[in-house]
């Protein structure tokens, strides 16, 4: 790298004073300025595109492993399947062909859930409004407006 002090830079600053002159000399600095700035944005953007090309390839590779090792849980899975089925079917045949006294019963099916139908309206309707009134349940519902009028305090003198 480069190594430009302070001094350094007040030598070429001096050198481009004399050389360019002290009219053209602002114009000429702000035209660098403008080129030093673009030429950075250019490396920090194809930093930026090296970066993302890298992490595109690590996602690949990641990817790569996450569909290898689902492909080897699928076929793990479907050995253990066609095993358990191999061994399910010659325990059902064990018990059908002997006719010893080893016997595989099924489960009984669990019925199909059915909504009980209970209508909350007429339970609510059940309970008498003596009970309701002692235990203090509402019986009718208010207004905003009916229980500000029928609970609004009374005006002192």
């Amino acid at each position: 790298m480069i190594d430009l002090g302070i001094s350094k830079l007040a030598m070429i600053g001096a050198v481009a004073l004399i050389v360019i002159g002290p009219e053209k000399l602002p114009r000429v600095a702000r035209t660098v300025g403008t080129l030093i700035g673009k030429a950075q944005r250019y490396v920090s953007d194809v930093k930026a595109e090296v970066s993302r090309s890298m992490e595109f390839d690590e996602l690949k590779k990641m990817k790569d492993s996450v569909e290898s090792a689902a492909k080897d849980v699928s076929q793990s899975m479907q050995a253990s399947a066609t095993d358990f089925e191999k061994t399910w079917a010659e325990a059902t045949q064990v018990g059908s062909e002997s006719g010893s006294d080893y016997q595989i019963t099924l489960p009984e099916p669990v019925p199909e859930y059915q909504h009980p139908k209970k209508n909350w309206r007429l339970k609510q309707g059940a309970t008498p409004n003596w009970f309701k009134a002692r235990t203090g349940v509402r019986t009718k519902a208010l207004s905003g407006a009916a229980r500000v009028a029928r609970y609004r305090p009374t005006k002192f003198n």
